[in-house]
């Protein structure tokens, strides 16, 4: 499933394709994603794309008249093809720009999404989102005024986009462990020291994907296949029974709030 910083990628792999290009028309080839399609949509037609901006793993295409909203639910992906290619199968949506290309939109699982806004109003989707993890927005002060009365395992709650957007489980599962902080400890109980340190490391854990993800990026304008997640360097995620990095114990793997989880117990208490 596409996380924070696959998405980030995705923007900042269709940007230059994109921005400042007309769209000619946008067509889709099933009524329903993950919602139905709008047709609010068609207003994108003769329009010149001025931004690719993101909040939270939904991608916003900005034009005058207003946004197309996209998310890349579970299986999504997005390239910019000539437009004559001919649609695969699970290409649902084509943004075609008068630059010959074609922005388009495969989902062989059909739970992404593409919504429409207009300008000047803000999506019900964004309404309860919390702050960007990468932002001076996200603070230690955060966390520790919504973990005060919150019994819930500390990995559960980094992962609720009411608190922070965009902490998906394998790098909450990396922050957690980087942090020595064990995922099942109640947010409550969390130090005001720990979530210094835990803040510090989830942004740099996500920082550094979106870094290891732009090498990726020329796969966007490939027409042999869609741009697949990049590889990236883990800690502990995936990785039950083999050696703790730090230590010389096995990495442990249990549930949490239905999630996999991993963690040295040794290391994070």
């Amino acid at each position: 499933m596409p996380e924070l910083p696959e998405v980030e990628v995705s923007r900042m792999g269709i940007s230059p394709h994109l921005i400042g290009q007309s769209i000619e028309s946008i067509t889709w080839r099933t009524p329903k994603l993950r919602w139905l399609i709008p047709e609010e949509l068609r207003q994108l037609s003769g329009q010149v794309i001025r931004g690719i901006s993101r909040r939270a793993k939904y991608l916003l295409i900005e034009t005058d008249k207003g946004c197309a909203i996209v998310h890349l639910g579970m299986s999504g992906s997005l390239r910019v093809l000539d437009a004559a290619l001919p649609a695969g199968k699970h290409d649902h949506v084509d943004l075609t720009l008068s630059n010959g290309k074609v922005l388009r939109y495969n989902d062989p699982r059909r739970f992404g999404a593409w919504l429409w806004c207009d300008v000047d109003k803000q999506h019900s989707v964004f309404a309860k989102l919390g702050p960007e993890p990468l932002t001076d927005d996200f603070s230690v002060q955060t966390f520790i005024e919504r973990a005060k009365n919150k019994r819930v395992a500390v990995k559960s709650f980094i992962m609720d986009n009411h608190v922070v957007v965009g902490v998906g489980n394998i790098y909450a599962n990396e922050a957690l462990f980087s942090a020595g902080i064990d995922p099942r400890r109640p947010a409550n109980q969390v130090k005001a020291s720990e979530w210094t340190l835990l803040v510090t490391e989830i942004k740099a854990v996500l920082a550094k994907a979106i870094q290891q993800g732009g090498t990726t990026l020329k796969d966007f304008a490939q027409a042999d296949g869609k741009p697949g997640y990049f590889a990236q360097e883990l800690q502990v995620y995936g990785k039950a029974g083999k050696p703790c990095p730090q230590c010389v114990n096995l990495i442990e793997e249990m549930k949490i709030g239905q999630r996999n989880t991993f963690l040295c117990s040794y290391c994070q208490k």
